[in-house]
């Protein structure tokens, strides 16, 4: 008995894929005039003839709308292209990682792919001449792929799925004993179900098709429990904007929102495998969102046509919920009427550096209330350049009621040094240059005797039905400090005094008293309102007022390179001096 189909899926697959083709077509007429393809990377070149060849197949294109135009044509003009860019290696050139096994993956893979396509239906006379061009390029790439070595996490599943595939296209044993091997170092998921680079473009777009394809390939089934708790996790990440949190990443997408479409396949691939309404919903939502590849949907039809059935019956997921992600200091509350986000897991505070591959968001609090989004809260100082707040960890605890509330510290220090003993001087005055943490200089740092200048941060942050109570204390160095909220661009602020076109700021009396100190931002129906319930010096003393204008100050690291990671949106300040105590509520009023 046929097994039903999920026609809404396939429909729109086939949709996206006739829009990339006659994208590619067009692009193939301007390469006739001299201005097409030539300054394409072979993933970019890779990807377009897997998209032309899937179109070829009836499953992809039942109204024949390809069938009087010459896909193939085109495709082997493309497959030429990268042999000019395959060098004596077998690797592809191109790109700022140079003769790198990882980055030709990528293209093997869309490449194996193609021809497993060609291979799926009897060839024509026309494809069997790309199909020839393909296993050459395939064959001469496979001594690279399977000795050569990798440099991020992600890229040891991109490559074990380039050798499966090309398992699949000819089952060679060193193929499936080099996959062993990177497997055998183990899957670098956490207990949460984060990735070690816990980057939702990685996991959507690397690790969890990669996982699959090995996993259907060598019978690992394993590799799809992996995938599976991945994917758990990412239902907690999911933002009411659709977009999947990254506030804790460590790679690139770190600073932007992330779609959920582009979990779209894995999320099918599960819903149908474990029987899971939960993310058979979460596909809907993708899917909602489009088609991000179309090339791969399509050809997924035709190779894993599974793919296509009827899923579970959709499950929203409940709310009220809270994760904790532990490894990764993330806290994720979902209400009713709201979502709030509360991030202590930087790594700056153990490396003490900005760096590709570490977690660098300042941002520590989030709140999503209908179009009304607190982008970012984030809490800057004028220390040393040492950057903005960036806790080192996130500790949570039930209050008497039984909310949560998190805890984030962090206690920076810069020194002053004193001269050198007797033995450890040198006449010429010539001494190591030494890194002491905010720079370097010939100084000699470690021989001397130092006197730190500390400054200390704890946030609190407990929840509440309509969204969070804030407390920050800040106690040692006398210095400036000021706590920036970036609301989502869109809406009205008020309540403030506007400082320029998207700054404004609230003014902290020396006391809080009985006139309220309330601000508010409003998106359609939809706000955010912040009530300042206490300024002061924490001990019982008055507020100080900062003596600098609002700002923020991104950290020697990025000034020095003239460089910034500043928020952007609608910025409202709140700016005092040290010692402080401040407390405010920010609510969410969303209108039944």
């Amino acid at each position: 008995m046929t097994a039903p189909i999920d026609h809404t899926f396939v429909v729109r697959v086939r949709a996206a894929l006739a829009a990339q083709v006659r994208s590619i077509l067009a692009e193939a007429e301007a390469e006739a005039e001299g201005s097409g393809w030539r300054d394409l990377q072979h993933r970019q070149l890779a990807e377009r003839i897997k998209a032309l060849v899937a179109a070829t197949h009836p499953v992809n294109d039942p109204d024949g709308t390809w069938a009087g135009t010459d896909l193939f044509g085109p495709a082997r003009r493309l497959a030429v292209r990268l042999g000019e860019l395959q060098g004596a290696s077998g690797l592809f050139t191109g790109g700022d990682n140079v003769d790198s096994p990882p980055d030709s993956a990528f293209s093997v893979n869309d490449l194996a792919e193609a021809l497993l396509l060609l291979r799926a239906d009897t060839p024509s006379a026309g494809d069997r001449t790309l199909a020839e061009l393909l296993e050459r390029l395939l064959t001469a790439a496979v001594p690279a792929l399977v000795s050569g070595g990798v440099h991020t996490p992600n890229h040891r599943w991109e490559l074990s799925a380039a050798l499966a595939r090309l398992f699949l296209v000819s089952p060679e044993p060193a193929l499936a004993a080099r996959v062993d091997q990177w497997l055998a170092e183990g899957i670098d998921i956490d207990a949460d179900g984060l990735y070690s680079e816990r980057s939702p473009n990685y996991a959507a777009y690397v690790s969890n098709p990669s996982l699959l394809t090995i996993a259907a390939v060598f019978d690992r089934p394993d590799l799809v429990d992996a995938v599976e708790r991945n994917l758990d996790a990412t239902l907690d990440l999911l933002l009411p904007d659709g977009s999947v949190e990254t506030v804790m990443s460590r790679r690139q997408d770190q600073n932007h929102a992330f779609p959920l479409s582009a979990y779209l396949i894995p999320l099918r691939r599960m819903a149908l495998l474990r029987g899971r309404g939960d993310l058979a919903w979460a596909a809907g939502l993708a899917l909602e969102q489009g088609v991000t590849l179309p090339a791969d949907a399509a050809a997924r039809l035709v190779l894993d046509p599974d793919i296509a059935r009827v899923l579970p019956a959709p499950v929203r997921p409940e709310r009220p919920r809270r994760r904790v992600f532990e490894a990764a200091g993330l806290l994720v509350d979902h209400r009713p009427n709201s979502t709030t986000v509360l991030f202590g897991g930087s790594d700056h505070a153990r490396h003490e550096r900005i760096r590709s591959g570490l977690a660098n968001s300042p941002t520590f609090l989030r709140l999503f209330a209908g179009a009304a989004v607190l982008e970012s809260v984030r809490l800057s100082r004028t220390f040393f350049g040492k950057g903005p707040f960036r806790a080192g960890g996130l500790t949570v605890e039930p209050d008497p009621a039984g909310e949560p509330t998190v805890t984030l510290a962090e206690t920076v220090t810069a020194s002053y040094y004193q001269p050198l003993a007797s033995p450890d001087r040198d006449s010429r005055g010539a001494y190591r240059l030494v890194d002491e943490g905010r720079f370097s200089a010939a100084m000699d740092f470690g021989r001397r005797g130092r006197d730190d200048v500390a400054l200390t941060t704890v946030v609190r942050a407990r929840l509440t039905a309509a969204g969070v109570e804030l407390t920050l204390d800040l106690t040692g160095a006398v210095v400036d400090w000021a706590l920036e909220l970036a609301f989502r661009p869109g809406g009205t602020l008020t309540g403030a005094r506007r400082l320029d076109d998207d700054r404004w700021q609230l003014d902290v009396p020396a006391r809080v008293g009985a006139a309220p100190v309330t601000a508010s931002y409003r998106f359609g129906r939809d706000e955010i309102t912040i009530d300042l319930v206490e300024a002061s010096d924490g001990q019982d003393g008055a507020w100080s007022a900062a003596c600098s204008a609002p700002s923020y100050e991104p950290g020697e690291e990025y000034r020095f390179l003239g460089g910034t990671d500043a928020a952007t949106g609608t910025r409202l300040y709140l700016v005092g001096r040290v010692p402080a105590r401040l407390r405010m509520l920010i609510s969410a009023d969303r209108p039944a």
